[in-house]
C-alpha cells in the first residue's frame, strides 16, 4: 500500500535563477517564482534574496510557513525575531561567498597599488607620454592589515601569503596565529601599508574607521572596504585622500545601498564596485544551493548548517 506526500512549495521572494534551485529539491517539493498570494498562503519554504524585506506583515500573509533561508549571512532586511517568534528558523549560507570576496580584496588592492585606473585614463586619453610621473607599487614585502579574522578575513591572510605580504590582524573574538596577532584596532592601522575591513557592522563600530583612525595610519596607506559600508567614514576618507594620507580607497559596500553621490566617488585614486565582489556566478550558485539545502534540512526535520541569532 502506497503512500503519498504532498507537495510541499517553495517560493523565491526576490529574483532566483530556477536552474540553481530545482536540482535540490525533492520530487515532492515544487518552487513557485513570483509567488502569487494564494502561493504565499500555502508556502512551507521561501528562499530569501538580499534586497528582499521580511517583516511581520509579510510572515502574516504566510501563515503555512516553517523556513525562510537567505542566500547570505545579513538579516537586516530579515524580522529574525519576529520569525523566531512564530516558531520559524532563518536559514544563513555563511562561506558560500568566501572566496569570492576575498579574490575582491586583492581586485581592488591590486587595481589601487598598481594605478590602473590612472593607466587606463593615459592610455586611453593619448597621454602617454605622462606616465612616468605615476607612482606604481607592489605588494610584495608590504605589510596588510586585516580587521576582522573570519572566514574571509582568514581567506585574505591566506592569499596574502602567496603574494609575501606580511599579515597583522586582529579579532576581538577570532582566533588569530601569533605571528598575525595584533592587540587592536589601531595596532593594525599603524603598522600596515595596506588595510582591509571584515568586521560585521554594529553600534559599537559604526565610522569604525573615523578622522582620528585614518590619522594614525601610515602615510600614502591604502584603505579597502569590502564588508560594511558604514564601517568607514566617507567624508574623513576623503578628506585623507585630499591631503594623501590615504594613497587609495577601495569601496565594494556603500551606506546605504545603493549610495547617494559623494565626491569621494570622482577622486582619482578611488576604486569603487556596487557590492558585487561577493556575487560571482560560481557564489551565487553556492549560496544559493546552501540555502535550499538549509530549508529542506528543516522540512525534513534535520538541523540545517547554520542558522541566524534571534
Amino acid at each position: 500500500m502506497s503512500t503519498s506526500i504532498s507537495t510541499q512549495l517553495f517560493v523565491g521572494l526576490g529574483p532566483l535563477n530556477r536552474e540553481l534551485v530545482d536540482p535540490y529539491l525533492a520530487g515532492h517539493q515544487q518552487l513557485a517564482l513570483d509567488p502569487t498570494e494564494e502561493q504565499l498562503a500555502v508556502a512551507e519554504a521561501a528562499i530569501v534574496r538580499a534586497a528582499f524585506t521580511v517583516d511581520a506583515a509579510l510572515l502574516d500573509r504566510m501563515p503555512a510557513l516553517k523556513v525562510l533561508a537567505r542566500t547570505g549571512v545579513g538579516t537586516d532586511l530579515v524580522d529574525v525575531a519576529e520569525a523566531h517568534r512564530r516558531g520559524i528558523p532563518v536559514v544563513i549560507t555563511p562561506g558560500s561567498n568566501t572566496v569570492s570576496v576575498a579574490e575582491g580584496v586583492f581586485a581592488h588592492l591590486l587595481s589601487l597599488v598598481k594605478r590602473l585606473p590612472t593607466l587606463t585614463t593615459l592610455v586611453r586619453s593619448g597621454r602617454w607620454g605622462e606616465r612616468g610621473g605615476v607612482t606604481v607599487g607592489d605588494l610584495e614585502g608590504a605589510t596588510l592589515g586585516i580587521v576582522g579574522f573570519g572566514r574571509i578575513g582568514r581567506k585574505v591572510a591566506q592569499i596574502a601569503e602567496a603574494f609575501d605580504l606580511n599579515v597583522r590582524a586582529y579579532d576581538p573574538y577570532a582566533e588569530i596565529p601569533d605571528r598575525y596577532r595584533c592587540a587592536s584596532v589601531d595596532e593594525v592601522l599603524t603598522s600596515s601599508d595596506f588595510v582591509t575591513l571584515h568586521a560585521p557592522l554594529t553600534a559599537e563600530n559604526h565610522h569604525l574607521i573615523n578622522e582620528v583612525r585614518l590619522a594614525a595610519m601610515r602615510p600614502g596607506a591604502i584603505l579597502v572596504n569590502c564588508s560594511r559600508g558604514a564601517l568607514i567614514d566617507l567624508d574623513a576618507a576623503h578628506a585623507a585622500l585630499r591631503a594623501g594620507q590615504l594613497a587609495g580607497l577601495g569601496l565594494d559596500v556603500f551606506d546605504p545601498e545603493p549610495p547617494q553621490y559623494h565626491p569621494v566617488f570622482d577622486h582619482a585614486n578611488t576604486v569603487l564596485s556596487p557590492h558585487l565582489m561577493g556575487f560571482t556566478d560560481r557564489a551565487m550558485a553556492l549560496t544559493i544551493r546552501a540555502a535550499v539545502e538549509g530549508a529542506v534540512a528543516v522540512l525534513d526535520g534535520r538541523a540545517p548548517a547554520a542558522v541566524a541569532a534571534p
